[in-house]
């Protein structure tokens, strides 16, 4: 058993934390006023292959373990953890699903996205259901060599920048889940209208619906076989999660840094305020608990590394990251007393971002079912147990 990353990952973790520091960090308050998207930035991190660098290399990625996709993760975080959301988070998701595509769909969409050139968007939720997914309404209709897409995904991330969408559609509406099937949805096609939302955090990455109106598109940008696509999806999300937790962490372990800092050298009655009990033990147990669950994040991401389910952790990690780093993020600014309430510094971004967390890739109410499904057993679940 080893704690400690090899050279090779501490090599990775040093030059992603470098970079986030010098291009992320000093425009992380920019991006979210502007409500702007860096392109450029996301083109650098293509180049540096950063992006979906668990794909093999035979298919354009660096074949990195998923514990190296969790270090990128978590150092670009400490820079933004907005954009981290759409570019390793949703791009993990994406990146996993577009890999197991014809070569058609690695060349024509995988290999841009994994150079930076093309920002993809992940649309499975709708305005009707999100945890329950398989209860979608967008329906694909097969029409010759292409198919007729009609419906709504809503709460995308991203969605206002995105080339492209890998949308989620009914192409059998009777059997449920194993109905659904995924297609590559260019965003500039005939019949596709986007909407933007006014999000309290993670502003830079512009959240939206994206409306689907007769859409036609070739047959060979359906993504692997007809009905097949909600398994696609579901099975990301097991990293997915975990990559979303080392995101809301990252930010929350930076703003317990800061704030030990300030309290060594900020004095009251006559002594640093560090010498204060009220003020050292809440920092002591914050930096304890995140802490823990980050080491249960990089336990998960090796058990993936090493052929074994993740599902019970990714659910554990889901729910405890988001609210464990807002209570940190929350007291280090008002630690910081009335300067932290400003905007000067970036507690109050940092927890509108890291709030977003709760609820992405499943609430914290489904990551629990996730868990339980794991701890007691299918049987046990709500939706299945049926009284006798």
């Amino acid at each position: 058993m080893d704690f400690e990353f090899n050279e090779e990952e501490k090599a990775l973790a040093d030059m992603v934390r470098k970079f986030a520091q010098k291009e992320l960090a000093p425009n992380y308050a920019k991006w979210d006023r502007e409500e702007k998207f860096p392109h450029e930035l996301n083109k650098k991190m293509g180049e540096l292959g950063l992006i979906g660098a668990t794909v093999s290399s035979e298919k354009g990625g660096m074949g990195a373990s998923h514990v190296s996709e969790g270090i990128i993760t978590e150092e670009t975080s400490r820079g933004d953890c907005s954009l981290t959301m759409s570019t390793f988070v949703v791009g993990h998701l994406i990146a996993s699903i577009l890999e197991q595509g014809s070569e058609t769909i690695r060349e024509k969409f995988l290999a841009p996205f994994l150079a930076g050139d093309s920002l993809p968007a992940f649309c499975l939720t709708e305005p009707g259901c999100g945890t329950d997914a398989a209860a979608m309404r967008t329906s694909a209709v097969k029409k010759g060599s292409s198919y007729i897409l009609n419906g709504e995904k809503s709460g995308i991330t991203a969605m206002m920048d995105a080339d492209i969408a890998l949308i989620f559609a009914k192409t059998d509406p009777e059997a449920g889940a194993r109905g659904v099937s995924c297609f590559v949805v260019p965003t500039d096609y005939p019949g596709v209208t986007c909407q933007s939302y006014a999000d309290m955090g993670c502003r830079a990455i512009v959240r939206g619906s994206i409306f689907m109106e007769d859409v036609e598109i070739p047959d060979d940008f359906l993504v692997g076989e007809e009905g097949n696509g909600f398994i696609m999806g579901m099975q990301g999300f097991d990293i997915s999660r975990i990559l979303l937790a080392l995101e809301a962490i990252a930010p929350a372990m930076v703003s317990l840094e800061e704030t030990i800092a300030y309290t060594k050298e900020r004095n009251a009655f006559g002594r640093p305020l560090a010498t204060f009990e009220g003020v050292s033990f809440p920092i002591v147990e914050h930096v304890s608990i995140l802490e823990a669950v980050r080491l249960l994040c990089y336990k998960g991401l090796w058990l993936r590394d090493n052929g074994k389910s993740t599902s019970q952790i990714a659910g554990m990690i889901k729910w405890m990251a988001p609210r464990f780093s807002t209570n940190a993020i929350r007291d280090c600014l008002v630690l910081h007393g009335h300067y932290g309430y400003t905007q000067e510094f970036p507690f109050e971004q940092r927890l509108r971002d890291v709030m977003a967390v709760e609820i992405a890739d499943g609430t914290s109410q489904v990551s629990k079912l996730v868990a339980m499904r794991e701890i007691f057993g299918r049987e046990y679940l709500p939706y299945n147990y049926r009284n006798k």
